[in-house]
């Protein structure tokens, strides 16, 4: 895969890009990471990317120019049509569902915005996607492009190193992971379930699988209205239901 990152910010992400599972992805070569400061193709001789808005208002808009000359640049030898993502508040909430939905592209472009907004043109023209982590505003686009990227680049094949990982994460099964424990197993008089002792992979696999519904019903829900739930699971919910 080939993610590319546009920002006027490039040296923010030399820690994110360099360390822990995206160090290993691109020596893995599952992965190459190419940041780009688009202020290089501003076409003012100050590198301005930025204007008063038509109309007036207050802030400044990141112009089209230096954008769309950005994305032709990263685009120029590739044949492939790539994912154009713009990170900004007005987008689609980022889930886990449409990480593993970009994880199986073969190029992201991730423009970092900062400013109070950006020309109308460059979401109607240039965009396919407009993602925005959360009902929050951050001063960039950066911080969300790391989370994004670590979120789809840990689901490439082989970059994890047990393949179950990324299966059984919070929100992959569409349901809150379900606790875990590990070595002493009694710590301080808290003693981990006596079930995640006994070996019976069953009945493990069968507690795994109440506690991870039970901790989406206390925690998260809005989880359960579209969760992909056994019957088991349903009977349980409608009890829990009962049980409130």
């Amino acid at each position: 895969m080939n993610i590319d990152i546009l920002s006027l910010f490039p040296e923010m992400f030399d820690g994110v890009l360099h360390s822990s599972i995206m160090k290993k992805a691109q020596e893995k070569e599952a992965v190459e990471f190419r940041v780009t400061d688009f202020r290089d193709y501003s076409e003012n001789k100050h590198r301005k990317v930025d204007d008063y808005p038509y109309g007036g208002g207050a802030g400044m808009v990141l112009k089209p120019e230096p954008l769309f000359s950005a994305v032709e640049a990263v685009t120029e030898n590739i044949q492939t049509k790539p994912r154009v993502v713009l990170l900004c508040p007005q987008g689609e909430r980022f889930t886990q569902k449409k990480a593993e939905e970009f994880s199986k592209e073969e190029h992201l472009i991730l423009i970092c915005g900062h400013y109070e907004g950006y020309d109308e043109r460059i979401r109607e023209e240039l965009v396919t996607d407009e993602i925005s982590l959360g009902d929050f505003v951050l001063t960039g686009g950066e911080i969300a492009a790391m989370a994004i990227v670590d979120s789809v680049v840990r689901l490439l094949p082989d970059v994890l190193g047990n393949a179950e990982s990324s299966v059984l994460d919070s929100f992959s099964t569409g349901l809150l992971e379900h606790p875990q424990y590990t070595r002493p197993a009694n710590f301080r008089g808290m003693e981990v379930p006596e079930v995640l002792l006994s070996g019976n992979h069953a009945k493990i696999e069968e507690w795994r699988e109440e506690q991870a519904l039970l901790r989406t019903f206390n925690r998260r829900k809005d989880l359960l209205e579209t969760a992909p739930l056994t019957d088991y699971q349903k009977k349980r919910l409608a009890e829990l239901k009962k049980q409130k």
